[in-house]
C-alpha cells in the first residue's frame, strides 16, 4: 500500500515571533509515515535544510524553489524509487515540483503544488498548468497535491465566506463580489481528475496553529487520474494531537493500492 500524505506546514515550521514547530512537524510526519509527502510553504528551506528533514524522518526528497513565495517539495521513503525529478517550469505564485515514482502497477506522476493565495484567476492559470505537467501521464497512474487555495465546486459555501474577516472574502469571491471562485478546482475536474477527498472534511485552520483566514475550509487536496482513484482505498484529514499545533493547516492523507517496482 501506497501511503500520500499532502501538508501545508506554514512557513517553514517557523513564524516571525512565534515557536519553532519543526519537531511537531517532524513528530506528526513519523506517526503518519507516509512514503510520498508533498509539503508547501516552505520558506527558509533549501537543500540542505530539506535534506536534514528528510533525514529525520526517513525520507529522500525533491524541492522546487520559488521567484514570488515559497517552494513547495516532494519527498518519498525507501525502498519506493523516485526515477524522475524536477521543477514544473511555469511561474506559479509558489512552486510546483514534478516526480515520478516506479510503481508495480507502472510509473506514477505526482506533481506537488501551492497555488496563489490571492487571484482567483491566476489559480486558475496554474490549475492549467499543473494539468498540463500531468497529461504525459493522463491515462495512467498521476496526482497532484497540494494547497490550493480554492474551495470545490458545486457546495454551498455561503457561510464559510460570511465567516471570514472582509479582507479575506475577496480571496474566494469573483469579481461581481457574490460568485464563489472555485474555478480552478473545477478546472482540474474538467480536465478528467477525481477529487478523492470530497468527503474528507475541512482542512484550515487549526485549534491551535493560526489562520484567521481561513474558516473550517477544504483548500488541500488530493486529486487522481481515473486508474489512481480507482485504487484508492482510504482518505482523511489527520486531526487532533500535534497537528492541532504544527500549523494552520491539517494533513491530508491518502492509502493506495500500489507497492513497490
Amino acid at each position: 500500500m501506497l501511503r500520500v500524505m499532502t501538508w501545508n506546514i506554514r512557513t517553514g515550521g517557523q513564524g516571525s515571533g512565534g515557536p519553532d514547530r519543526r519537531d511537531r512537524i517532524v513528530r506528526v510526519v513519523a506517526e503518519a509515515r507516509p512514503d510520498v509527502l508533498a509539503l508547501q510553504e516552505l520558506r527558509g528551506v533549501d537543500a540542505d535544510v530539506l535534506a536534514g528533514f528528510a533525514e529525520r524522518t526517513g525520507l529522500r526528497g525533491h524541492l522546487a524553489r520559488s521567484v514570488f513565495g515559497q517552494p513547495v517539495a516532494v519527498l518519498l521513503r525507501p525502498p519506493w524509487r523516485m526515477v524522475a525529478s524536477g521543477p514544473v517550469r511555469r511561474p506559479f505564485h509558489h512552486a510546483a515540483a514534478r516526480v515520478v515514482v516506479a510503481t508495480d502497477a507502472g510509473p506514477l506522476t505526482v506533481v506537488g503544488t501551492h497555488f496563489d493565495p490571492y487571484s482567483g484567476l491566476r489559480r486558475r492559470l496554474e490549475a492549467g498548468w499543473a494539468a498540463a505537467a500531468l497529461r504525459p501521464a493522463r491515462g495512467g497512474l498521476a496526482l497532484l497535491a497540494g494547497d490550493l487555495n480554492t474551495l470545490e465546486p458545486g457546495a454551498d459555501h455561503a457561510d464559510r465566506i460570511a465567516r471570514l474577516p472582509q479582507p479575506y472574502r475577496r480571496r474566494h469571491l469573483r469579481r461581481d463580489g457574490r460568485t464563489v471562485d472555485s474555478r480552478a478546482v473545477a478546472r482540474l475536474l474538467d480536465a478528467g481528475l477525481v477529487d478523492l477527498g470530497v468527503a474528507a472534511g475541512p482542512t484550515a485552520p487549526t485549534r491551535h496553529g493560526g489562520g484567521a483566514e481561513f474558516s473550517g475550509m477544504r483548500l488541500d487536496y488530493l486529486l487522481a487520474t481515473p486508474a489512481l482513484a480507482a485504487r484508492c482505498r482510504d482518505i482523511r484529514v489527520l486531526r487532533g494531537g500535534e497537528t492541532e499545533y504544527a500549523s494552520d493547516h491539517y494533513p491530508v492523507l491518502a492509502d493506495l493500492a500500489l507497492s513497490p517496482a
